[in-house]
C-alpha cells in the first residue's frame, strides 16, 4: 500500500518531466532558461516563504529538530564530495550536480508523511523549515565559490540568494506566529502553485534523456549519497539518540526524499551545467519511487 501510494504521488511529477520532453524542441535554449530565470527569482522563493511561514514553528520542536537535519545535510555534502573526482573539471558545473545530494522534494515530504501514521505532518514542517535555509546557503556557498567570486563576493552572493531570504523570512514568519494579510499571501500562493510545476517542465526540456536510464561513477556516488547514505544516517542517529517514534520516523522519511525539483534551477541561476543537475533530479526522483517506500517501511518496523 504504501508503495502503491507514493508511486500514485510521484506520477503527476514522471509525467510534468515527460512533457518538458516532449516540448523541449518548442522553445528555444534562451526561453528555457528564461523560465528557469523566472523560477529563481520569483516562483520558488514565493514557494519556500509560503510553506515555511503557514505552518506555525514552537521553539522547542525547532532547538530539538534543527541540529538533527542540519547534521544530516553536512552528511550529505560531506560524502556528495567523493564524487569530485569522477565529475566535470570545471568546480561550478561540479557545484551545481553535488547539490543535489543533500536537497530534498519538499513537496514530496507531506505525500510521504501521509502514508504512515507513526509520522507527524507539524513535525515534517519543522524539519524542512529547519533545513531549506541551511541547504541553500551550502548549494549556494559552493556555487559561489565555483564562480570565482572570492570571500566578500561568495557572502555577499549567500546573503542576497532569493532562496535563502525567503525561507528565512518563512522560518521566522512561523516562530513569531504572525498571520499574512489574505491580499498580501494570495498572489504569493498564486506564486507558489506555478513554481513545481515549471520546475519539472524544464527538467523534463533540459535533461540528457539518455543517460537518464544509467548511472556511472559520478551520478552513482550522489544517488547513493542522497537515496542511501542519508537515511541511513538518519536511522543511526535516531537509534543512537532514542528518539520518539514520530520524530525519528519523520527524519528517515526526510533523509530519504529524492532531490529538490528547483535544484537545477538554482544551479542555472549560476551558470552552471543545467543539463548535468536535471538529470541527476530525474535519476533521483526515480529511483526514490523504488527506495522511499522500502525506507518508510523499514522506518515504521523499526521505530
Amino acid at each position: 500500500m504504501t508503495f502503491l501510494a507514493i508511486l500514485i504521488g510521484l506520477l503527476p511529477s514522471f509525467l510534468l518531466v515527460g512533457l518538458g520532453g516532449l516540448l523541449r524542441k518548442r522553445l528555444s535554449a534562451n526561453a528555457w532558461q528564461g523560465l528557469d530565470k523566472l523560477n529563481f527569482e520569483i516562483l520558488f522563493p514565493a514557494l519556500l516563504f509560503v510553506a515555511a511561514s503557514q505552518r506555525p514553528l514552537e521553539v522547542a520542536q525547532v532547538v530539538g529538530i534543527a541540529p538533527l537535519v542540519w547534521a544530516l545535510l553536512a552528511v550529505g555534502l560531506v560524502v556528495g564530495y567523493g564524487a569530485r573526482r569522477f565529475g566535470p573539471e570545471r568546480f561550478l558545473d561540479f557545484a551545481g550536480a553535488w547539490q543535489t545530494a543533500w536537497r530534498f522534494n519538499t513537496a514530496l515530504a507531506f505525500i510521504a508523511i501521509a502514508t504512515t501514521e507513526k509520522a507527524d505532518a507539524a513535525v515534517m514542517a519543522v524539519a524542512i523549515g529547519m533545513a531549506v535555509p541551511m541547504a541553500n546557503v551550502f548549494a549556494v556557498s559552493a556555487l559561489s565559490r565555483g564562480g570565482s567570486l572570492g570571500l566578500w563576493g561568495t557572502v555577499k552572493k549567500v546573503a542576497l540568494n532569493p532562496f535563502l531570504i525567503a525561507s528565512l523570512g518563512g522560518v521566522l514568519v512561523g516562530l513569531a506566529g504572525w498571520t499574512i494579510p489574505s491580499p498580501v499571501l494570495a498572489p504569493l500562493e498564486m506564486l507558489a502553485a506555478a513554481a513545481i510545476p515549471i520546475a519539472l517542465i524544464s527538467v523534463g526540456a533540459t535533461m540528457n534523456w539518455g543517460a537518464l536510464a544509467r548511472l556511472d561513477a559520478f551520478s552513482g556516488i550522489i544517488c547513493a549519497t542522497k537515496l542511501l547514505v542519508m537515511p541511513v544516517a538518519a536511522l543511526v542517529l535516531a537509534l543512537l539518540l532514542g528518539l520518539e517514534s514520530g520524530v525519528a520516523v519523520v527524519l528517515v522519511i526526510w533523509a530519504a526524499l529524492p532531490t529538490a525539483s528547483a535544484a537545477h534551477v538554482l544551479a542555472s541561476g549560476f551558470g552552471a551545467d543545467r543539463e548535468l543537475s536535471a538529470t541527476l533530479v530525474a535519476q533521483t526522483t526515480l529511483l526514490g519511487a523504488v527506495s522511499l517506500p522500502v525506507w518508510i517501511t523499514l522506518a515504521e518496523v523499526v521505530f
